[in-house]
């Protein structure tokens, strides 16, 4: 509910702010002890992280009220947005987007580690649990940089807005290609927040959208074997069915004004 909403913001707002927040049963504040602020940020970007790759991963519906709380506490905390994208690009680096290359002396459970994949023990995650983890932080990216905290002031920009995702789908695109990763990102990405990024971009976008039909997907079918198919195979539907309609659905589950009197 939108009330419930308002009430997790006030209540970190006001922890970040330095007034005593009541939890467990007793008062605390970050200024209790002189570290208290930097442990506090730096705790709260790791767990938004963490939100993005276990709630959303499970529940893509989620990553609207986690963003748009995030979004507010970035633009009266920018330490806290700050620490967030180093937690995210180290957690996803095709958030950046970056594709680690192994360098010599790399381990090949160190590589993995970069790559974003989970080791322990070494044991390597599997492909599927990797996968969903990587899709739910990128969906949390793509609905901050869309949403703005209602009951904010609108007189600053956004302190992570749309301009970073257009650069973000630029720089996937001059990306050369990785079977089954590039396909998911580009259409939870494009599921997310493309319908906020052609109504702000227009005809650039679409030249965008005509492009990954014509020439990208086919450089991702090249390297994609006939058992990496199924990201492939939604991002050609989905390509198809906007490129027909000329028009990009509103996400599932944006939060529209009526959330906010719940």
């Amino acid at each position: 509910a939108g009330s419930k909403l308002r009430e997790v913001f006030d209540k970190i707002n006001n922890l970040l702010s330095g007034k005593p927040v009541q939890t467990e049963g007793q008062a605390v504040s970050v200024t209790q002890h002189p570290q208290g602020l930097e442990f506090v940020c730096y705790k709260l970007a790791e767990k938004f992280v963490k939100h993005g790759e276990g709630e959303v991963s499970f529940h893509h519906d989620s990553a609207f009220p986690i963003a748009v709380v995030l979004s507010g506490i970035w633009e009266l905390h920018p330490r806290v947005g700050d620490i967030f994208l180093a937690h995210l690009h180290k957690k996803c680096p095709y958030s950046v987007p970056f594709y680690p290359a192994r360098k010599e002396g790399t381990s090949m459970e160190e590589y993995q580690r970069m790559l974003g994949y989970e080791v322990h023990d070494s044991k390597v995650e599997e492909q599927d649990h990797f996968l969903k983890r990587m899709s739910g932080m990128i969906r949390l990216y793509a609905a901050i940089i869309q949403l703005r905290w209602p009951y904010g002031n609108k007189q600053g920009a956004h302190p992570h807005g749309l301009s970073y995702g257009w650069r973000w789908l630029a720089q996937m695109l001059n990306l050369e290609p990785l079977a089954d990763v590039t396909a998911m990102l580009l259409l939870d990405f494009l599921e997310v927040c493309g319908n906020a990024l052609m109504k702000q971009y227009g005809v650039q976008f679409w030249k965008t959208m005509f492009f990954i039909q014509k020439s990208y997907i086919p450089r991702i079918e090249a390297v994609t074997s006939s058992g990496q198919m199924g990201c492939l195979s939604r991002l050609k539907n989905f390509m198809q069915k906007c490129l027909q309609a000329e028009e990009i659905p509103l996400p599932k589950g944006i939060l529209t004004p009526s959330f906010w009197r719940t």
